[in-house]
């Protein structure tokens, strides 16, 4: 008998996170994550991780790998 009362409360839940007007708090959320503001701390632009990686794509991109398949 339980079990309907469990079940009738994850629908309840599951239409609240569907059908609500976004009313999140996005800053409460940011604090909650560890997220900071600034835009410049750890982020890496394309070029800069393509360049960084570059060096590991030759090495590793074309050989076979240990179980028998290609890397490609």
């Amino acid at each position: 008998m339980g079990r309907g009362r469990a079940k009738a409360k994850q629908v309840k839940v599951a239409r609240q996170l569907k059908y609500r007007t976004g009313n999140t708090d996005l800053d409460r959320l940011k604090s909650e994550l560890g997220v900071s503001d600034s835009p410049g701390d750890d982020s890496y632009d394309y070029d800069e991780l393509a360049e960084r990686y570059a060096d590991y794509a030759d090495d590793y991109g074309t050989e076979d790998r240990k179980d028998g398949t290609s890397a490609r």
